[in-house]
């Protein structure tokens, strides 16, 4: 199976992203299940480490119908699920201002995420057929965004989030976390 780096640790371009995620295996919606740790994967999209610069941590699957699709790092390191229907508005700002990759704003995010938290679930994963292929899909509630996940091993996924309008997919990685 090819590791994360492929098709290069310094980048791809959209299409090696999506020739290198079409090669990957489908994942089952139990696959999911737990927490997951996020990192980006660059492909020269605009959105390219906007998540980070904001402390984002990852996702977690509780069930097929409870899913928290925004976990950030708030003050302290502490886990905030953050409801999407705050960000989402946000996405197309964040296209246009590579500002929101400065240190200092992803300082002023984490200080925010906990008026922006929730506790209830805002995602379902159901499977779909994305790109010919019947895979585990993380389907937002409030947002037209689709999170659309190929298996790299058995701890890691590329995801691939589908936004309506948004000209080309937004690539990034989850790694399982253990518990303990």
């Amino acid at each position: 199976m090819p590791s994360v780096e492929a098709p290069g640790a310094a980048g791809a371009t959209t299409e090696e992203a999506l020739a290198f995620f079409d090669a990957l295996r489908a994942v089952e919606l139990d696959f999911m299940a737990g927490a997951w740790a996020g990192e980006g994967f660059p492909s020269g999209h605009p959105l390219d480490g906007v998540l980070e610069a904001c402390h984002w941590h990852g996702k977690r699957f509780d069930s097929a119908d409870e899913v928290h699709p925004l976990v950030f790092r708030g003050p302290g390191g502490t886990k905030i699920n953050v409801n999407p229907a705050w960000v989402g508005p946000g996405i197309p700002l964040a296209m246009r201002l590579p500002l929101l990759k400065a240190r200092p704003v992803g300082r002023l995010v984490q200080a925010l995420l906990p008026l922006l938290a929730t506790r209830r679930s805002r995602a379902r994963l159901r499977m779909t057929r994305h790109r010919g292929c019947l895979t585990a899909t993380m389907v937002y509630d409030s947002v037209p965004i689709l999170d659309v996940f190929r298996q790299i091993d058995r701890d890691t996924v590329l995801g691939l989030m589908d936004l309506k309008g948004m000209e080309q997919p937004f690539f990034f990685v989850l790694r399982r976390e253990r518990p303990g």
